[in-house]
């Protein structure tokens, strides 16, 4: 069974926009080249209470012309941050999965014989595929279109993503391309795989809202590497909060503002080693975003902790209920002038320019380069002297989640 470490960027695109996507002059010349197309069909499997998907593990067999090839992908909420996975494939011969190759890869019993008798299909994926070879700077990149849907019994979801895949070279260059796509077409950037919205759909899930997660540092991890790991967590849970906000959920919209500051917190920390006109940059963008998501969000708690305990007590004078009422619709047009930040082009390029930023924005010099995490002792002491970790633990610190 091989195994190899994914670096991707998934980007959500509007069905309408892909046909401008695919005459834009970046893939025309990538036409020119070899594009190659597929039609691609993945069944997933699981137990009818979801042991793998509990232990973090999505199992699919595709069906890629005559060939069937058996893929299992780990995706913890660290790896998902950075925009990789763990993931390991095989053939197989036919339709049904062959776990035998992945019981050294796959650590713990997450195989036993209990979850192999109970493995069946629980949904698929049928997508039409386009492969395109981008040559960005000195980085070999696989821009892929998908276009289909996730199907479980009679319920379906369309599927629309444009896919970065680096197959040799730097990382940076998936962002700086995702950028330039951008200038296309209204793509944006994407937190669930194809597993997640395959589960979000048997199990009839709406969005919800997405706490921090934690982000464990390797003691020898450069500063680099910590600052990137810990602001691609951030970004990703801005993003994955977007849905719930857009659905109505306040706590969808709280998340988003936590993400933000953890995002801030994290330009202060490392702001040393960063160049400032992209943390100028950026802080200038969080100033804004905050600023459009603040109001509903004072609003729905000042309404819920100071003003409905005083409507739902005693018997009030009718001053209370036209207070209460007036504040509720600041509260409605406060969150719609939320929603419409969230929505905004203005957003989308937030998102997409914070990703290149993270990436990209350590100075060239000695004190940036790629060192041991012993020097992160001036920023672990500043988190010590804050009273969230004890001096002698500060090499197992963790980011904090902020809820």
């Amino acid at each position: 069974m091989s195994t190899a470490r994914e670096v991707q960027l998934k980007l959500e695109v509007p069905a309408p926009s892909v046909q401008r996507l695919v005459r834009s002059s970046l893939l025309q010349a990538a036409r020119k080249k070899s594009a190659a197309q597929a039609t691609l069909v993945s069944v997933y499997f699981d137990t009818d209470k979801w042991k793998l998907r509990n232990e973090g593990l999505s199992l699919r067999v595709r069906r890629m012309g005559r060939r069937y090839v058996q893929t299992i992908k780990a995706e913890s909420g660290e790896s998902a941050a950075r925009f990789a996975r763990n993931e390991w494939q095989h053939p197989v011969d036919g339709r049904q999965p062959d776990l035998d190759p992945a019981q050294d890869a796959v650590p713990g019993p997450v195989f036993s014989k209990n979850v192999r008798r109970g493995l069946k299909p629980i949904f698929e994926t049928r997508v039409r595929r386009t492969v395109y070879p981008i040559r960005s700077g000195h980085s070999e990149i696989e821009l892929t279109i998908d276009r289909g849907k996730v199907e479980a019994g009679s319920q379906s979801l369309p599927i629309c993503e444009v896919e970065l895949e680096l197959k040799r070279g730097e990382s940076a260059e998936l962002f700086k391309l995702a950028r330039i796509l951008a200038e296309d077409v209204p793509v944006q950037l994407a937190v669930k795989s194809k597993a997640e919205r395959g589960y979000a759909l048997i199990s009839d899930e709406g969005p919800k809202a997405v706490k921090a997660a934690p982000v464990a540092l390797a003691p020898g991890c450069s500063c680099q590497a910590a600052f990137q790991a810990i602001a691609r967590a951030c970004l990703r849970q801005l993003v994955a909060n977007q849905a719930a906000t857009l659905g109505g959920d306040p706590e969808g919209l709280h998340q988003m503002r936590v993400a933000l500051r953890r995002l801030r917190a994290a330009i202060s920390l490392f702001a040393d080693m960063l160049l400032d006109p992209q943390t100028a940059e950026m802080r200038t963008q969080f100033k804004w975003i905050s600023q459009e998501l603040g109001p509903a969000r004072e609003l729905d708690v000042f309404i819920r902790r100071v003003v409905s305990p005083v409507t739902n007590g005693k018997p009030n004078g009718p001053g209370v209920a036209v207070l209460a009422k007036d504040l509720q619709r600041r509260r409605e047009a406060a969150f719609a002038r939320a929603c419409a930040a969230v929505e905004s082009t203005r957003f989308r390029g937030l998102v997409l320019d914070t990703a290149v930023d993270i990436s990209c924005a350590f100075k060239p010099r000695s004190f940036a380069t790629p060192r041991n995490s012993s020097q992160m002792l001036f920023p672990a002491k500043r988190l010590c002297g804050a009273g969230r970790v004890s001096w002698p633990d500060w090499r197992n610190y963790r980011m904090p989640s902020v809820t």
